[in-house]
């Protein structure tokens, strides 16, 4: 196997032109030779022109990316995401600019949940032994992933293997979204294995990764194996990448290595340049105890298990709180006082004064439990959307469900979506892969 290799450069803004340029001799250094029918994955999980501007890769890396492709023997391009929250992506790829832009350069924008899928098997999966793939991927001669390098609230980092989350369809992107998460991420590796990663580092963020605040690094992490590229941004962000779970997955089920002097690392920067950087309250929304509130959190493990079920309903409560925090700024430290339990909790729970919300099916507090009012929100997996009507109501926060503006565009968007999947059931898209 050839050493992977990993380029990093300082790209200080968002011009097309630059970017364009630096991916070009990337492209080049790597001796990638693409062509055929290409698929793009950015990372376009959620947006939102108001308050919610961070979260994505920017529209211009990957205008970048398909002008590059022009001068390559591309037969097609497409450009593909399925979104977060079960909400249709064509809301937030016109909130994000993506809708513009692939207008504007003619470019193919789908929604994968919106196409003809096909069930493939996993050999590898640990969790999803198959899935439904979108043709798109599934039939595509080349991909290029194209992850916004992040803070996670549960992952530690997303780039190019958390990606893959975004491959799933919104009928199986919650199934294993529990305590298994990690090992989920890694089954999406054989299917969504990239052959470039083209990271949009210039702005990293921090707190809740669908609704986070940004940090300018000015880097493009360009690379030719995904698990090198994260092991390297992982390291830029301050963690080992060996302590990263679905890193270490990854490399225990044969993907690659770790070890970074096993790269060839290139480009005008170096990592410890980059780690120098000031990146702000990285462990934002990360840790739940550490969050400016009269909130309590009460962390129990999954059923049969002695694992905390950090991707579950813990990430749900993060995901709930994260939002609510980033549209009203302060919400959290005016939140009326209460505690929040996930999990089999074997201690006490003591808040006589206030309300106890036990979140997901299998919760129970298992010591003493001692509150004003006692709620059950069932669920498993359990979503952030799915404690957005009852969390905000009990600690008198602001529901950001509730805002017109937001609500008219999803159920606009959801018909929307609704009408072309008709469309191309009844109608197939004879352009389609």
């Amino acid at each position: 196997m050839p050493r992977p290799k990993v380029i990093l450069h300082r790209c200080e803004s968002y011009d097309v032109d630059r970017i364009a340029d630096i991916i070009r001799t990337s492209i080049e250094e790597l001796n990638l030779d693409i062509r055929g029918k290409v698929f793009v994955k950015p990372n376009i999980v959620t947006a939102n022109r108001r308050y919610i501007h961070n979260s994505f890769t920017h529209p211009a890396v990957v205008e970048a990316m398909v002008r590059v492709l022009g001068g390559k023997p591309v037969e097609d391009i497409c450009i593909g995401e399925s979104g977060g929250f079960g909400i249709p992506s064509r809301l937030f790829f016109r909130e994000s600019g993506f809708t513009q832009m692939a207008k504007k350069i003619g470019v193919r924008l789908v929604d994968l949940n919106e196409h003809p899928m096909d069930t493939v098997s996993l050999a590898k999966g640990v969790w999803h032994k198959k899935m439904l793939l979108s043709r798109y991927i599934h039939n595509a001669d080349f991909k290029v992933w194209m992850p916004k390098l992040k803070y996670h609230i549960v992952t530690s980092i997303t780039q190019a293997l958390k990606l893959n989350i975004g491959i799933l369809s919104h009928k199986e992107r919650m199934l294993f979204h529990d305590y298994r998460l990690h090992d989920k991420i890694v089954d999406m590796l054989e299917p969504g294995f990239p052959g470039l990663v083209v990271s949009d580092a210039i702005d990293i963020t921090y707190g809740f990764e669908s609704a986070p605040y940004p940090v300018r690094l000015g880097l493009l992490l360009i690379a030719d194996h995904p698990l090198a590229a994260d092991a390297v941004a992982a390291t830029i962000m301050g963690y080992a990448p060996h302590g990263i779970k679905h890193l270490q997955i990854a490399a225990d089920r044969g993907y690659g290595t770790l070890d970074l002097e096993d790269y060839d690392i290139g480009g005008d920067v170096t990592i410890d340049e980059l780690r120098q950087v000031p990146k702000g309250q990285t462990r934002l929304f990360q840790f739940l105890d550490e969050l400016d509130t009269p909130m309590q959190f009460y962390a129990g493990t999954a059923p049969g298990t002695d694992t905390i079920c950090d991707g579950g309903c813990e990430c749900a409560i993060k995901g709930c709180l994260g939002t609510i925090e980033k549209r009203t700024p302060g919400a959290l430290k005016s939140a009326r006082k209460g505690a929040l339990v996930t999990g089999i909790y074997k201690g006490d729970v003591i808040m006589p004064d206030g309300p106890v919300v036990l979140i997901g099916d299998c919760t129970r507090v298992e010591g003493q439990l001692t509150a004003a009012k006692v709620h059950h929100i069932k669920g498993c997996p359990m979503g952030a959307r799915d404690l957005f009507l009852k969390i905000p109501r009990i600690f008198n926060m602001p529901n950001p469900m509730l805002d017109h503006r937001d609500a008219g565009l999803f159920l606009y968007h959801t018909a929307a979506k609704g009408l072309c999947i008709l469309k191309n059931r009844l109608l197939p898209d004879r352009h389609a892969w």
